[in-house]
């Protein structure tokens, strides 16, 4: 009985891991199931250990099928390291929480070092906003998301992706080494069976990519959308998604307490990503990601 259950356990992790995109969404199941897709590798220790109470040699190799399929898929990812090599831009992305009463100090730190940073839920000459505006010459904020920037920013306005007020904004930031297109995004929020305004939001910041002829671009934000949702196949590509190219491992952001999944999001095109990061972000529930590009 025990042999024969791991060896469909095993079947069904596996099954669960290469053809999660043929599930349906079955009330809001998948998009949760896809979130959560890179932990389904933690159960083949679980499958080994059963098989090897069992004392079956059938079923001990059954329980490394799912554990082939897994490494096939994010063995790159956990493995990877950051490319390097010389930067000209530093940027970051932070949903510092709306109700973060030291969200001035998680953008403090997160921002020190970078040119530009994205910030989601601020609220209107908070903390945040006060702590950025000392740090940084020049700024753009549209409701409750904004940008900072070392750089003159230009062509600034608001956009809105669908929720029926702006929540997002574009700006151009003119580097030394030419204009870059900043989009900052805090598209819908997505719960099990409950994605259909997330899907909406994610459409209009498509077709927003899809109309922009800009060499370079970068996409910056809270997607309420995990790395391994099918959704991002919306996005990525047309553009790359910086933690997958010079990140260290899959870069999770929420919860902060311990991460289990990535809703924040550095997307780009036009460039080269040269290393990509998590950081944490002080009193919210969510930790900052952070990447450096070479233009």
């Amino acid at each position: 009985m025990l042999r024969g259950t791991v060896i469909v356990l095993s079947a069904v992790v596996s099954a669960a891991l290469a053809g999660h995109r043929l599930i349906p969404a079955l009330g809001g199941f998948t998009p949760v199931l896809e979130s959560l897709l890179p932990w389904l590798g933690a159960v083949v220790p679980f499958l080994l250990a059963l098989a090897a109470l069992a004392r079956s040699r059938s079923a001990a190799v059954a329980a490394l099928v799912p554990g082939l399929v897994w490494a096939a898929m994010f063995g790159s990812t956990a493995l990877a390291e950051p490319p390097g090599g010389r930067s000209d831009l530093s940027v970051g992305t932070v949903n510092v929480g709306v109700t973060n009463d030291a969200s001035g100090e998680a953008v403090r730190v997160v921002a020190e070092k970078l040119d530009l940073l994205a910030a989601q839920e601020l609220t209107p000459g908070g903390p945040a906003a006060k702590q950025l505006n000392k740090m940084f010459k020049h700024r753009y904020t549209v409701s409750t998301v904004g940008l900072w920037s070392r750089f003159p920013l230009k062509d600034a306005r608001p956009i809105d992706v669908g929720l029926g007020w702006p929540r997002a904004l574009r700006a151009v930031a003119a580097t030394p080494e030419g204009d870059v297109t900043v989009y900052v995004m805090h598209l819908a929020s997505a719960r099990p069976g409950h994605t259909a305004s997330r899907d909406d939001s994610f459409a209009h910041a498509r077709r927003l990519v899809d109309a922009d002829r800009s060499r370079r671009i970068l996409l910056l934000g809270d997607l309420n959308t995990a790395s391994t949702d099918r959704v991002m196949d919306g996005l990525v590509p047309p553009l790359a998604d910086a933690q997958r190219e010079a990140g260290d491992g899959f870069g999770f952001t929420w919860p902060s307490s311990f991460p289990i999944t990535r809703p924040d999001h550095i997307l780009y095109k036009g460039m080269t990503a040269t290393e990509a990061r998590v950081a944490p972000a002080t009193g919210s529930d969510h930790r900052a990601a952070v990447a450096s590009f070479r233009l």
